[in-house]
Order: C-alpha cells, then sequence, then structure tokens
C-alpha cells in the first residue's frame, strides 16, 4: 500500500538501539539464568512479601478505597482521550509562569536537548532526582558521553549507579542488592569513606548522606523526572520518600525536568486522588513523606532557569492502539511488581528494559515494538506471565494487565508469519471442523495410553511440543471419548437412569416451589 498526500501514517515508536526498552535476550534466556541466582530470589522473595503485606494493610483501612481506584482510572482514561489538547494547556501555563518547555519526539532527541541546556550552564556536573523516563532514555550515558558527570541522589540508585549495575524495581532499583553487597559497594566506590563502614542500614545510609550532601551544596544544575504535571496550572509534581528531591528541586540555579507526555493531569483538584493511590500502591505507606511541587520560577525562591523536556519516545504509538493505549494509564507505582509471581522469581533484569514485571511486559512492547529485528527480545514479553490476574487486582488504576498481554500476544502471533504454531493450530482447526476426521483422531489419541505412566500422566511429549512438558504432565487419553462412551449401551443406560432420576424428583417437589 502506498502512501499518497493526506494519508497519516503510524506514530514512530522508540528508536531500534536507543535508551533501555530491549534487552540483548528474550525474556526464557535471561530468566533461565536469573532464577540460578538463590541471593537474587530471597532478596526479591522477602522484600516483595514485606512491601504487599504493608500495601493490604494500608488499603485495607480506607472504605472507599474501590472508589478511589475508579476515579483514578476514570481521570487517567479522561486525560489520554484529551491529551494533545492537555499538553498544549500545560505548555501554556509553565511558560506564562517563565518555563520553558521543550518537545522530545524520542530518546535521542531528549538526550540531546539535555545535554545542551546543561553545558549553556557551563556546568560539568548534574545532580538527578530519581527518573524512570531518564532511565528509559538512557540519559547518564549519554551524559558521561558528552564529558558530564551525573550523581544519582536516590540511594538506591545510587547504589545502582556505583556499581555500574541497572536497576530491577520500578520502586526499589537495587532490591537485587542485600546490605553486606551493598557496603562492598560502597567501600569500593565511596571516596573517603570509612573502611570500618558496617552493613548497619543506618551507617550505610550516613555513609551515602555525607557523600551526597557536597554535592547538593556544590552542583548548580539538577536533572529531574515528574510524577504529574498539572495542565490546569502548569505544576510539577514530585513525591519521594527520602528529602533528596526535596534538595535537587531547590537548591540549584538550574532545574530540568523529563517527563512523559503521559503524565498530564487535567487539574490540580486530581491529585487529591492520585496522592492517596500512589504511596499505598507503592511503599505502602498513607503517604508518601516528600510531596515537592513548583510552578515555573518563582524570583528569588528555587532555581531560577527551569526546563520542562516533554518526551513521547513511542507514547504517541501506544496511544493509537486502541487496547494498548491502556499502558498509558500506569502511575509507576509498582504494585503489580510485587504481587507477580514471575517477576518474585525472575526478578526485573530478566525483561531487559527500565520497566519490569508485568507493566513493563506491556509498556515496553507498546514504546518500541516488538519487531524492530529479527528474533526481537521484545516479542518474548507478553509471554512472561501466567495471567493469573493478580497484578489487575492490585493496581489502583484498574489497567487490565492479562487482557492487554493476551492483545499483545495476539498482535505478535499475527505479525510472525507463518510458523510452526500457526501451521499447528491451522492443521488443528482443519480437523476440529469435520466430524469424520475428528473423530479419527480421537481413536488415534487413545494410542497415547501406551506412553502414560503409573499414575495416569504423560510425562514427556515428543517434539515440536516437548518445551510444554518441560514444567507439566499431561493427562493420559482415556480408553474412549466421551462421544463413544454416550453411544455406548452403558452410557445409554446411564443417561436413561439419569433422566428418570430427574423426572421422579420434580414429581416429588411441591407445584409452589418448582
Amino acid at each position: 500500500m502506498s502512501t499518497f498526500l493526506g494519508m497519516p501514517t503510524a506514530p514512530p515508536r522508540s528508536p531500534y538501539g536507543t535508551g533501555h526498552l530491549r534487552g540483548d535476550r528474550t525474556f526464557p534466556e535471561a530468566a533461565h539464568d536469573e532464577l540460578r541466582n538463590e541471593q537474587l530470589r530471597r532478596n526479591l522473595g522477602r522484600a516483595t512479601r514485606t512491601i504487599r503485606t504493608k500495601r493490604l494493610d494500608v488499603t485495607g483501612e480506607l472504605p472507599d478505597w474501590e472508589q478511589l481506584r475508579d476515579a483514578g482510572s476514570a481521570i487517567k482514561t479522561d486525560t489520554m482521550n484529551r491529551l494533545p489538547e492537555l499538553l498544549e494547556q500545560l505548555e501554556r501555563k509553565v511558560t506564562e509562569r517563565g518555563g520553558t518547555v521543550h518537545w522530545a519526539r524520542d530518546g535521542v532527541e531528549a538526550n540531546e536537548i539535555v545535554t545542551r541546556l546543561i553545558r549553556a550552564t557551563g556546568s560539568s556536573d548534574v545532580i538527578k532526582v530519581k527518573s524512570m523516563a531518564t532511565q528509559e532514555i538512557g540519559l547518564n550515558e549519554h551524559l558521561e558521553a558528552a564529558g558530564i558527570t551525573p550523581y544519582e541522589t536516590d540511594l538506591a540508585e545510587l547504589i545502582v549507579q556505583l556499581a555500574d549495575d541497572r536497576p530491577s524495581h520500578i520502586l526499589v532499583p537495587a532490591i537485587h542488592r542485600n546490605r553486606d553487597e551493598i557496603r562492598q559497594i560502597f567501600l569500593d566506590e565511596i571516596p573517603g569513606v570509612d573502611p570500618d563502614l558496617d552493613n548497619v542500614p543506618a551507617h550505610l545510609a550516613a555513609a551515602a548522606r555525607a557523600y551526597l550532601r557536597e554535592k547538593f551544596m556544590t552542583t548548580r544544575v539538577a536533572v529531574s523526572g515528574a510524577n504529574f504535571g498539572i495542565a490546569e496550572t502548569g505544576t510539577l509534581a514530585v513525591v519521594e520518600s527520602e528529602g533528596n528531591g526535596r534538595m535537587c528541586l531547590t537548591l540549584p540555579d538550574t532545574l530540568i525536568t523529563v517527563m512523559g507526555i503521559e503524565k498530564v493531569l487535567p487539574r490540580h483538584q486530581d491529585l487529591e486522588v492520585f496522592l492517596q493511590l500512589l504511596p499505598r500502591s507503592s511503599t505502602g505507606e498513607r503517604m508518601n513523606p516528600y510531596t515537592s511541587m513548583w510552578t515555573g520560577v518563582t524570583p528569588g525562591d528555587g532555581p531560577q532557569d527551569f526546563h520542562l523536556v516533554l518526551l513521547d519516545n513511542g507514547r504517541t504509538a501506544a496511544l493509537a492502539d486502541a487496547i494498548g493505549r491502556e499502558a498509558l494509564l500506569c502511575i509507576r507505582c509498582s504494585a503489580c511488581l510485587n504481587v507477580c509471581p514471575v517477576y518474585e522469581r525472575a526478578g526485573g533484569h530478566a525483561y531487559g528494559s527500565t520497566y519490569p514485571g508485568p507493566i513493563g511486559a506491556v509498556l515496553t512492547p507498546q514504546l518500541a515494538g516488538m519487531h524492530a529485528a529479527k528474533n526481537d527480545p521484545n516479542s518474548s514479553l507478553p509471554y512472561a506471565s501466567s495471567l493469573c490476574g493478580a497484578c489487575f487486582d492490585a493496581c489502583p488504576v484498574k489497567i487490565d494487565i492479562p487482557s492487554m498481554l493476551v492483545e499483545l500476544r495476539h498482535q505478535h502471533t499475527e505479525q510472525s508469519g507463518t510458523t510452526a504454531e500457526k501451521l499447528a493450530m491451522k492443521a488443528a482447526a482443519a480437523v476440529m471442523s469435520r466430524p469424520t476426521l475428528f473423530t479419527a483422531a480421537q481413536k488415534a489419541a487413545s494410542l497415547g495410553r501406551a506412553v502414560g505412566g503409573r499414575d495416569g500422566t504423560v510425562p514427556r511429549l515428543p517434539a515440536p511440543f516437548g518445551g510444554w512438558s518441560d514444567s507439566r504432565d499431561l493427562a493420559a487419553p482415556p480408553k474412549q471419548s466421551f462421544r463413544a462412551w454416550l453411544s455406548s449401551a452403558e452410557g445409554a443406560e446411564t443417561m436413561r437412569a439419569a433422566a428418570e432420576e430427574g423426572a421422579g424428583r420434580t414429581a416429588d417437589t411441591p407445584e409452589e416451589d418448582r
């Protein structure tokens, strides 16, 4: 089909080979290795169980929790339906208050914009608030290549950065590290740290605080993300638990905020809903310790040069998908990760993306695509789920992740061309749509009893079905099919007896109770 003037084209996805929206291995390959890491599994199991318990306690306190979820979902759905106008309103309000708005089609443009703005200040250092968006586009790596040193100030992000590691959780990036590992990282990487530092969490936090305090007081440029952007007022909001965000957002002369376009909310009043949903769903707290909000530039108070970079990077492509757009409702609380049995065992690195877990399995393919290259690792993500539905139950904005996973599996199948699975399904359809062939297939299947074990199961299927039976047993075929039994003398007699019994019960029941 040729393109002609006036025909709209599909929105672009995140460019292949940029940022951190694609791993170098499929999920099954990566998970296979991660499952061997017993320390990782212990860390994940302990942390996710703790967060799950706290979340259930604080959400159970609210009699209107389900109504809050409905409200959050409705607000985000309305936002997606009006996204262009809300973003224009946000730009207008930020500009009116002295800020500057930049539009970035993808991570490459966003990185270039941020680098140019930092260079314009003359600074070679920058402090950062924890930000999924900047991790998504690989901003730190881009800055370092440009001769600019970024310093992560969130404790977990600092641990990951010092270890030259990758985050494995949306809320707790260093969840895969234990306190002994963290102690050693600090001893190896923080200049001047006490060589007698032990693994007591308070002492580790104090070492990080002493290291970062100098950065807060001397670095004149900060980069942040944003949890929410309010179109009505041009206000940006960051919620966090350590106070490092407050330092970054108030002390520097220049503040650069990178925000995904889906983070906008229509009204300031909408924060009432999300500031109840987010902390309870993420950290299991009734409210987050630090909520920082700023609107443009205030003379003599806080940064005097504010820039907002609005990031697309595949979000418009996700918005164009009638089903997939629901992934953009996500508020990055990580509740779905903490209840997911697959994530708890495989860990975040197996997903290969900044966004791990159930939400990552649907959001990453929407942003970066599943068929950008041959054997694209992202095409395996929709299958990284048991479809148990726990993520849907936990999501504070009721994203139907299981249904989206099924849809993405369908899209992957449709775009994969002719495969062995497709041929097998076509053959099955041909047999099942022809009664004679179906009856013959049932008779042939009964021969499978010969390979069944004493427990009545078939422990191993032949290729190409061996992968299915690697982790489950198949019930051995019965001696005869239901249809064969029903047409036999035994079946006819059983059905006749059942009909007579049912008629007798009806006759004994008073007419008014029938």
